[in-house]
């Protein structure tokens, strides 16, 4: 999956492009089954500087951003059952929550993505997650 533009009319600013440039390489990632990290080196083009960071930080800190989204899922919606693209939407969200984002940013970045790029469910459904893990202080400094 590549995310491209749709020639809808979205204006998105720098940031949000920025995501979803993070979001095409991971998820990219996720299905080759290779390290984000060597898809940011086989650019043509450098990456935006925020999307490289999104990129590494959801890399490096993989593990504790899963366990703060597993933490809030329903038993029965694991998180190897989510789509791969909502997957990945939710550990950018996460781990910019993590790092010091507003979390109203985040998820509403998040869902906007979700809304524009993946199922009719899949805003309502990222939008409760990753406002149970901003509610949480469960998840705490996983990054660290």
């Amino acid at each position: 999956m590549q995310v491209l533009d749709d020639g809808t009319p979205h204006h998105h600013s720098r940031r949000t492009k920025a995501r979803k440039e993070a979001l095409d390489l991971l998820y990219q990632a996720e299905v080759r089954g290779v390290d984000p990290l060597a898809l940011l080196h086989e650019l043509d083009i450098a990456p935006r500087e925020l999307t490289a960071t999104i990129v590494r930080g959801v890399r490096n800190g993989l593990a504790g951003i899963d366990a703060a989204i597993m933490s809030v899922l329903p038993a029965d919606w694991p998180l190897e059952r989510q789509a791969a693209l909502d997957r990945n939407l939710a550990r950018i969200a996460v781990w910019e929550i993590m790092s010091g984002t507003a979390a109203a940013v985040a998820i509403s970045e998040a869902v906007a993505l979700a809304d524009e790029y993946s199922t009719d469910s899949s805003a309502q459904f990222l939008s409760g997650i990753l406002g149970a893990v901003a509610a949480s202080d469960t998840w705490g400094n996983r990054l660290a």
